[in-house]
């Protein structure tokens, strides 16, 4: 184990693309493709719509502004690419210079009258588009577009879906530089926890217990000296104050005693990388009691129910919904009657932002019925949170390449870690 009061030296930086993604020569084809899969309006028309309309003013919706690679913006603008023909751009007139980058048609408005002429003339050929809407707000990360703005478009006669799965395709797919910056990220995450734990334990055995405040401020320092300054942070929870899933300390917190569990979460990325975000399950003694390791055991079998779905789905050639993968663990916890203290979703995307905008695996507070696409990551998290009295949780994070799902870490937890705390430990209470 690495000496942590040495840091290792910081790997480079993941560069950022020269191009943003819609962009690029090749994205009009991309988007056509895309287009052509995208659940229809009605049950009974054919799949597919005839356009993908992103709109921005001021950085209200992010995920046009960052596929677009938009800078200071302050008027209202569409883009439209669409399924046969070249992209479209409608700006304001005063806006020339922070469209420069556009390749393709640029027209452009000055008056409100006349935006709206010229969207209805935008859409003419068109009867169906999507944007960044989401029904029922079902997956806020994608929900960016306002409902007026929707009004707009649909008294053109156009009808609005999702974009939901070129958002994933486009925004929250990792590419090889951000799926090696991860891999890296990834190492360190689990390096930092796992001198965590001992540090924790040493600590124990030195007579001097650490609070969770403290190994939270060495955790921290850790990550971003070891090269993950980007999202950087923590959550450790001991025993009950763990039965918080965000769990945040009063002032220094509890003490690390020994006999109880410990939890640690910690998360980090390199400059322009994609995050690794992992939870890490120990047990400050060598005899864990049997509350513990029932509910250990519970939750590190949900994920691994996880796991399988998603390696059982590569192999079959099978397309994932997000749900249906936080259902697979969430039908294991209920099996073992702890279902009722699992409660949050099984994963959230991940991409250059720690909760991405991609698929998340989620059969709870939304139902994310959003394809797991190739190129897309997430984590896997289940756990359970009995009030007053304990929390587990455990993380790993899957990238869907095409060689199916990469779990990282390689080396993931598998069995609840049992630390050395010194024969004459106190296993009583907590300070």
């Amino acid at each position: 184990m690495a000496d942590p009061s040495a840091p290792a030296a910081a790997p480079a930086p993941a560069s950022k693309p020269a191009v943003a993604p819609l962009l690029d020569p090749e994205a009009p084809a991309r988007v056509s493709v895309l287009l052509a899969e995208v659940t229809a309006p009605h049950p009974d028309q054919a799949s597919g719509v005839d356009g993908w309309l992103l709109y921005d003013f001021r950085d209200q919706n992010p995920l046009a502004h960052a596929l677009l690679g938009l800078g200071k913006t302050t008027r209202r603008a569409f883009v439209l690419f669409r399924r046969t023909g070249k992209p479209v751009l409608l700006r304001h007139a005063i806006e020339a210079s922070a469209w420069r980058g556009w390749p393709w048609e640029s027209r452009s408005y000055s008056g409100w009258e006349e935006l709206e002429e010229a969207l209805a003339s935008l859409l003419a050929e068109i009867t169906s588009v999507a944007m960044e809407v989401s029904s029922r707000s079902a997956v806020p990360t994608v929900d960016r577009v306002s409902s007026g703005v929707v009004d707009l478009v649909r008294e053109t006669g156009v009808q609005v879906v999702s974009s939901g799965d070129l958002v994933s395709h486009f925004h929250a797919a990792w590419g090889e530089e951000g799926l090696a910056s991860h891999r890296r990220a990834a190492v360190v995450v689990r390096d930092v926890a796992l001198e965590a734990f001992e540090r924790a334990a040493a600590a124990i055995r030195d007579g001097d217990p650490l609070h969770e405040a403290d190994l939270m401020t060495w955790i921290q320092g850790e990550l971003e000296g070891r090269g993950l300054p980007v999202h950087a942070g923590c959550i450790v929870a001991i025993g009950p104050t763990a039965s918080d899933p965000h769990y945040a300390p009063e002032g220094p917190g509890e003490r690390i005693v020994a006999g109880v569990p410990l939890l640690i979460d910690l998360w980090g990325a390199e400059p322009g990388g994609i995050p690794a975000d992992q939870s890490w399950m120990a047990y400050l003694g060598r005899t864990p009691d049997a509350r513990t390791l029932e509910v250990w055991n519970a939750v590190r079998d949900a994920r691994d129910a996880a796991l399988s779905l998603l390696r059982e789905a590569h192999e079959a050639g099978r397309e994932l919904q997000g749900w249906e993968v936080d259902r697979a663990a969430r039908d294991l916890l209920a099996e073992r009657g702890l279902a009722q203290w699992f409660v949050h979703r099984l994963g959230h995307s991940i991409d250059t932002e720690l909760h991405g905008s991609g698929p998340n695996l989620d059969d709870l507070e939304t139902r994310d019925e959003r394809r797991i696409l190739p190129g897309t990551g997430f984590s896997v998290e289940p756990g359970v949170y009995i009030p007053g009295e304990l929390g587990v949780r455990s993380e790993v994070n899957v990238h869907w390449g095409a060689n199916g799902p990469e779990v990282t870490p390689a080396d993931f937890q598998t069995e609840l870690l049992l630390l050395d705390v010194g024969s004459g430990a106190d296993p009583g209470g907590r300070a």
